[in-house]
């Protein structure tokens, strides 16, 4: 039988009943789950823009039936690299699930586990890119079931089973597995799902699937809905009052608790500091021509510094304590600081929640300069667009050597409210 959650999804003329597609409401009384997971490589930031495509996508089939997105527990990612245990991570850690809770119906796993007690999905579908894509050169969204392109990380065990990582939890399973080769959109996919009965499913390999509309309306309440945790956020504003002699007041930046409530508008003035965020470690191998040297982050920082007549800069980075201390005595003239959790802090929040504060206090700042095409850049750009400051003081990147002070800046994704 045909599962529909909307006209768009089953055609049925007006007046005609059609005993193949019954109406929602007569088959979804029981609430449906949806979980899902990433690609394992995948930094912290990527993840959190994956979220925003499939939380786009709950909202949309939450208004035909009652379906829930179930947050995947943040691993141990490449990036984090302190001892800390930093494993099957709730998301509560990093954000307001209260405020992701405005913009759709999402939980984390543990609550679902507690609030439902089932150890089995019914159905995991391995999302796989299609080998020809863009074979006929023009976009085609498709999907079809067949053969994995790599080993499936699942394994069918004795009972008819299927085991797997399932974020470390050992007593979670499947009933079924399928490779799901896919090319487009959130709400391609919301169609999909829409038309089984299936009421726990998982998408393995999500970050495949693309965005409904990037850079809409309905994207940036999905962002804006992505609110710190109070926590963090404290952690922030104490840093920026007493090392940064920053206050929302005094910058300009305050904001309602309710992002809902938010107006948009370009009077955000920001503390009176610049923040760098200075990728490293990678991106030196990965990005050379767009990672200066060390000499060369300090002369631009110099330059702006000067221009904008700061004596302080903030500095988020990769980079190991030599190369900032190298970057401290290079601008000796200048006030030159960073971030350090205490231990005890580093347990409490981990290194993820560092860099969300870390994020917070460069969002703040009176002018940003980024990494060119890295996410946590993206991140902080996103902020200080919700937050209102003006596009000059926000889509900014360091120059590789050689560029003379001129290259290639970011893209100017201006939010729309």
């Amino acid at each position: 039988m045909e599962f529909c959650e909307s006209s768009e999804f089953c055609s049925v003329n007006p007046g005609e009943v059609n005993n193949d597609c019954l109406e929602t409401s007569k088959i979804t009384a029981r609430p449906r789950f949806l979980f899902y997971d990433v690609n394992p490589p995948e930094g912290f930031n990527l993840r959190r823009d994956v979220y925003m495509r499939l939380a786009v996508m709950i909202r949309k089939l939450s208004e035909k039936a009652d379906w829930h997105l179930v947050l995947p527990p943040w691993p141990k990612l490449y990036h984090w690299r302190s001892r800390v245990s930093q494993e099957r991570l709730p998301w509560s850690l990093f954000f307001d699930l209260e405020s992701l809770q405005a913009f759709a119906p999402v939980m984390d796993l543990q609550q679902y586990i507690t609030e439902y007690g089932v150890s089995s999905i019914e159905q995991v579908y391995i999302l796989q890119h299609f080998k020809d894509d863009w074979a006929a050169g023009r976009f085609e969204e498709k999907q079809s079931i067949g053969i994995c392109n790599e080993t499936p990380p699942y394994v069918l065990e004795e009972d008819g089973r299927f085991s797997g990582y399932f974020w470390g939890f050992k007593n979670l399973t499947a009933s079924n597995m399928a490779c799901l080769s896919f090319h487009g959109r959130a709400f391609q996919l919301a169609k999909f799902l829409s038309e089984s009965q299936i009421r726990t499913v998982m998408v393995d390999h999500a970050e495949v699937v693309l965005h409904e509309s990037y850079g809409d309306k309905e994207y940036w309440q999905a962002r804006r809905s992505m609110r710190f945790s109070k926590k963090l956020v404290e952690k922030a504003v104490k840093f920026r009052q007493q090392v940064l002699n920053s206050s929302d007041e005094a910058d300009k930046t305050v904001r309602p608790e309710d992002w809902r409530k938010e107006k948009g508008g370009r009077t955000a003035l920001g503390g009176p500091y610049l923040c760098v965020h200075m990728r490293r470690r990678d991106f030196l191998w990965g990005r050379p021509k767009e990672v200066p040297s060390l000499p060369s982050v300090a002369q631009q920082l110099r330059y702006h510094l000067s221009k904008l007549q700061l004596n302080v800069v903030f500095i988020a980075t990769d980079a190991p304590d030599k190369e900032f201390q190298e970057i401290q005595s290079a601008l000796s003239d200048y006030t030159v600081v960073k971030y350090i959790a205490s231990e005890d802090e580093l347990l409490e929040i981990k290194d993820g929640g560092v860099a969300i504060v870390e994020q917070i206090i460069c969002s703040h700042a009176r002018f940003f300069i980024g990494t060119y095409e890295s996410t946590f850049s993206f991140r902080i750009q996103e902020e200080r667009e919700i937050m209102g400051f003006k596009p000059d003081t926000t889509f900014n990147s360091l120059c590789g050597d050689g560029s003379n002070g001129s290259c290639k800046q970011p893209s100017r994704w201006l939010a729309v409210f």
